[in-house]
């Protein structure tokens, strides 16, 4: 009997001990799983923050005018007081003639928020365009793929600073190092790339080539002074090939006595 009681206390005994293990094992596999369930919460939330942030349209805008102007000086000045009054920059002014007309090209740099305003006082008064060209392009899908790539390559620099603290071989730390200079110049690259397509979002591009017509006159003057140019080339040339003669009279000496022989052979041939 005292067998049997014993069996029975040693049965419970183990069974008691089981169902504990068991409540363990749910206790430690729920606390493994909640932090990284609020650990994936944390990542939902920063990316739709990151979202949120780059949701704003980034916007290229470009502008390209061509007419003909009656007062070449005045279409300049208004530009010149445009640029002021908007405070824009002026990137280029290029001024060209042909033989029946002078052009100037200027090419103005100016923030989105004034772009529409700039282009309306220069072209005020303007009749007949022969080109006008306003464009728009959306560039927000490049900018949030370079800085996506951009902060992944950041992060990986960290994770190779990381590795390169915690490595002791030499051949462990060269590595590491070459996997740094690789990643630093991508990150270079993709920040330069980003600061390009920034500046272009920040600032439009306008340009504005404008050009008067000239009379036949001045074409006449152009070809009279072109001929006097000739005409005073060819009296400097005439020192120039004297002083070459000077160089080579031996030669024409030679010549000379050689031609006033076979002269006299000839003669005394006849006779």
């Amino acid at each position: 009997m005292k067998k049997y009681i014993l069996f029975a206390c040693l049965a419970f005994t183990l069974t008691s001990c089981k169902k504990a293990e068991e409540s363990v094992a749910d206790v430690t596999v729920a606390e493994v799983e909640l932090p990284a369930t609020e650990s994936d919460k944390a990542v939902s939330s920063a990316n739709a923050s990151d979202s949120s942030n780059t949701s704003e349209q980034k916007i290229v805008k470009n502008g390209k005018l061509r007419f003909e102007t009656n007062d070449f000086e005045k279409t300049a000045d208004k530009i010149y007081t445009a640029v002021k009054k908007y405070k824009a920059q002026i990137q280029t002014d290029n001024e060209g003639k042909d033989y029946n007309s002078i052009t100037r090209n200027i090419v103005v740099r100016v923030s989105n928020e004034n772009f529409e305003n700039i282009l309306r006082d220069i072209t005020t008064g303007v009749a007949y365009f022969d080109q006008k060209e306003i464009s728009s392009e959306d560039v927000t899908e490049q900018f949030i793929d370079l800085e996506a790539r951009l902060k992944a390559k950041k992060e990986l620099e960290s994770r190779y600073l990381e590795l390169l603290k915690k490595a002791n071989k030499i051949s462990e730390i060269l590595e590491i190092e070459k996997e740094l200079v690789l990643i630093r110049e991508e990150i270079e690259s993709k920040q330069g790339q980003l600061n390009y397509l920034q500046n272009r979002v920040s600032m439009s591009t306008l340009e504005i080539t404008f050009y008067k017509q000239t009379t036949e006159t001045g074409v006449t003057v152009s070809y009279g002074s072109k001929m006097w140019n000739s005409i005073k080339g060819g009296v400097s040339w005439i020192p120039g090939f004297f002083l070459g003669l000077l160089y080579i009279w031996p030669l024409l000496l030679i010549a000379t006595l050689v031609f006033y022989y076979l002269r006299k052979r000839k003669k005394n041939l006849k006779n």
